[in-house]
């Protein structure tokens, strides 16, 4: 995921927005597209002139240009590529003004890989990680951010690890400012993808503090995604399930995305959740079950994702009292499983609560069934399946 300081998504001319706008162009605008055009290419000719200058206050204007010039234009990140040595460089001078340098760079690199890339092979990860530890809240900020947009490309991903940022960035998670943590917990989620690097954002301890932003965070929004995405990654480990249930409102924290995350976020919550009770469902079936997570379950299995339908049906199973097969005497339907975990919940709101959703959950389930026959009806011919038979033998059901 990219993020970028700047606000990429300003607002469009008329003729993008207004649909009564006519498409075509007349010839005053095919003019002045091809001067705005032209006035940009000379900008972007004038930055890279000014970028290689050896005056100090020259190469900071063409920082601030390249920055103005690569906020919202793709065409100019391309051209402006050239550009990424001298403004590393800059990162690396004391006397620079490093902030108007990583602000360049961080643009130019948002949705351009090659730039990432380049970035990352000029040698800016050095001073950009050494930011992370400035008393400049706002140089951290920016850091950030950059290790956030660059830790997007695959490619950059095990040299931005090795590179010792997962510690710092767990720091920030810990002590930086909410924007900071925020884009802290998305870069550790970039870079947990890469196979080599979960062991070692596992060993800076980060469970407590992703944690924290996952409690205050809104559970709907991308951070609270990335904070659980990151958890389901985590509990893989031993360690990483240990951390989360020994945390005050851990597990709590996980079950609340379940109910109100995004679809997204959601599937990672249970996907949680169901690593840990497959790990050791004696150690971890009753932290499971105690944050009352059978209502946001129920309602996965019939309105999440595939992947968390699935996932909801099989943790059902694992929370139950036995989580072997029943005999053809009590068949393992969804309902009885559900049933024999209401019945061992204690406390009347969280048995109430279950119960009600069990009744919903049935009741849209029957209603999908219907729909699916209804339709199956529709495409098959008289003698296969009769309309009328199928709906009124639904219907008295």
């Amino acid at each position: 995921m990219d993020r970028a300081t700047d606000n990429l998504s300003t607002t469009s001319s008329s003729s993008d927005t207004n649909p009564d706008t006519p498409r075509a162009c007349s010839p005053s605008s095919s003019s002045s597209f091809s001067s705005s055009s032209s006035s940009a290419s000379s900008a972007v000719h004038r930055a890279l002139h000014l970028i290689q200058s050896d005056d100090p206050d020259l190469k900071l204007e063409a920082a601030r240009e390249i920055r103005r010039l690569t906020k919202t234009s793709q065409r100019c990140r391309r051209q402006l590529g050239q550009a990424v040595q001298p403004l590393v460089l800059m990162l690396r001078s004391p006397d620079s003004d490093h902030e108007s340098a990583l602000l360049a760079l961080l643009n130019l690199a948002v949705k351009d890989e090659k730039n990432k890339i380049k970035i990352v092979e000029a040698g800016a990860l050095e001073p950009i990680i050494s930011f992370l530890q400035s008393p400049d809240l706002n140089l951290q900020e920016y850091a950030a951010a950059a290790l956030l947009t660059l830790s997007a490309s695959s490619v950059n991903k095990p040299f931005i690890s090795a590179s010792g940022a997962s510690p710092l960035l767990v720091e920030i998670l810990r002590y930086g400012s909410q924007q900071a943590k925020f884009d802290a917990v998305m870069a550790l989620s970039n870079l947990s993808t890469h196979p080599d690097n979960l062991s070692i954002i596992l060993g800076t301890n980060p469970i407590p503090s992703i944690v924290d932003l996952l409690i205050f965070c809104k559970k709907s929004s991308k951070t609270a995604e990335k904070c659980t995405s990151l958890i389901e990654s985590l509990v893989g480990f031993d360690e990483g399930r240990i951390a989360l249930t020994s945390e005050e409102g851990g597990v709590l924290a996980v079950v609340e995305v379940l109910e109100n995350g995004s679809l997204q976020a959601r599937e990672h919550a249970v996907g949680a959740l169901l690593t840990m009770c497959q790990s050791d469902r004696c150690k971890y079936r009753e932290p499971i079950l105690r944050e009352g997570v059978i209502p946001g379950l129920l309602e996965l299995t019939v309105q999440g994702t595939p992947k968390s339908q699935t996932k909801a049906r099989t943790l059902l199973q694992l929370l139950r009292d036995s989580p072997y097969p029943r005999s053809e005497l009590q068949p393992d339907t969804l309902e009885n499983i559900v049933c024999n975990i209401i019945s061992q919940i204690d406390g009347d709101e969280q048995s109430g609560k279950a119960k009600k959703m069990l009744a919903e959950m049935v009741q849209v389930s029957m209603e999908q069934s219907l729909r699916h026959l209804q339709q199956r009806a529709l495409v098959c011919t008289p003698a296969d399946l009769p309309i009328a038979s199928v709906t009124s033998e639904v219907s008295s059901k």
